[in-house]
């Protein structure tokens, strides 16, 4: 990643750079014998010649990026470059020093070395401004794949929490529906409760993550439609250790898989079912969260897959946290337990 460079900044560095170049060039000259103001003049000229070549690669490159297979070109125009910038200096310099006659056999022998000079010092600068831009061109494509990788990723947890609403609201139409007829009075207040939660879930719909104790609150209501559904067959036992009342999980992530518990424990038995639900907080600080339900393997139609609820959950927490084993099912004897562990970040 390229550091953030102020304007000011980079103007002082280009500055001393030149500064340092000139007064180096003017001390060899002087080296060789050339009058000091001679040879601070040729220096002066000399690298005035080069900035303004660097400000045609700056520019030129800005607009033109060459690619990998096509910097032997680069080498080719630095060359081209070279050869310009050097015949207008010695004409320059032929003209204004043209009485200085030592200077001009000077002036004479080094325009080999005065070529090589201009050649490195071109050729230097357009490669450094190629692996700038190229840098800068990466870091742009590579935040580009993130910022689509992330609304990728948005549009799918919102995608999967909207199919889970519906996949809830159809079952709970259809328990209204079958007690429209029989007990009226227990589906006005199943209209009611429904109502209650969708006001709930619309209010939450833009949050990503909410608390423990928020989403417990949510998942209250959607018990309390279940049990106008299903009557005294079901009961709710919800256990949390005080601590973790504030921790953060994903929205609507435990609702899914409290629906599937009363979908397995209470659709293959006449009697009782009791779900259990318990938070603790780990060693490591993560959210820890178990259901359980009971499960009856003798009844239970052995089926493909975990069910859509399950599967949309374990997905949705890969992809909020990279991590493909945060979702954990166990089935011990009549008992069928789901365990969540929700990471706790810096972030959260």
């Amino acid at each position: 990643m390229l550091p953030n460079l102020s304007f000011k900044r980079v103007l002082i560095t280009y500055i001393t750079f030149w500064l340092v170049c000139t007064l180096f060039y003017t001390y060899l000259l002087v080296d060789f014998g050339v009058h000091i103001q001679v040879a601070l003049v040729d220096s002066l000229i000399t690298h005035l010649l080069f900035a303004f070549t660097t400000f045609i690669v700056f520019i030129t490159l800005k607009y033109y990026q060459p690619t990998k297979e096509n910097f032997f070109y680069m080498r080719i125009w630095a060359i081209l470059l070279s050869i310009g910038n050097t015949a207008v200096l010695v004409h320059l310099l032929q003209v204004l020093f043209a009485d200085d006659a030592y200077y001009q056999v000077v002036l004479s022998k080094s325009i080999t070395l005065r070529f090589c000079y201009q050649v490195l010092m071109v050729a230097t600068i357009t490669i450094l401004q190629w692996i700038s831009n190229y840098m800068v061109e990466q870091k742009d494509l590579e935040d580009r794949k993130q910022q689509t990788e992330r609304f990728a990723k948005e549009a799918e947890l919102y995608n999967l929490r909207q199919q889970l609403q519906p996949h809830f609201l159809f079952n709970s139409l259809n328990s209204i529906s079958a007690l429209a007829g029989s007990k009226p009075d227990q589906a006005r207040l199943m209209i009611q409760q429904l109502s209650e939660f969708l006001r709930h879930t619309l209010r939450k719909d833009e949050q990503q993550l909410i608390t423990l104790e928020e989403e417990l609150q949510q998942l209250q209501l959607y018990l309390e439609i279940e049990k106008v559904r299903f009557g005294n067959r079901l009961k709710s036992t919800i256990s949390i250790d005080t601590p973790c009342s504030h921790l953060l999980l994903p929205v609507l992530v435990l609702q899914p898989l409290v629906e599937n518990a009363i979908k397995f424990g209470l659709y293959d038995t006449l009697g009782e079912v009791e779900i259990l639900i318990h938070a603790r907080c780990l060693e490591n600080k993560n959210l820890f969260i178990e259901i359980s339900n009971p499960f009856d393997p003798t009844t239970h139609k052995q089926t493909d897959g975990t069910g859509f609820g399950l599967d949309s959950i374990k997905r949705r927490l890969y992809l909020l946290y990279a991590s493909n084993d945060l979702v954990q099912t166990e089935i011990n004897n009549t008992t069928f337990t789901v365990r969540i562990n929700i990471p706790q970040n810096e972030n959260n």
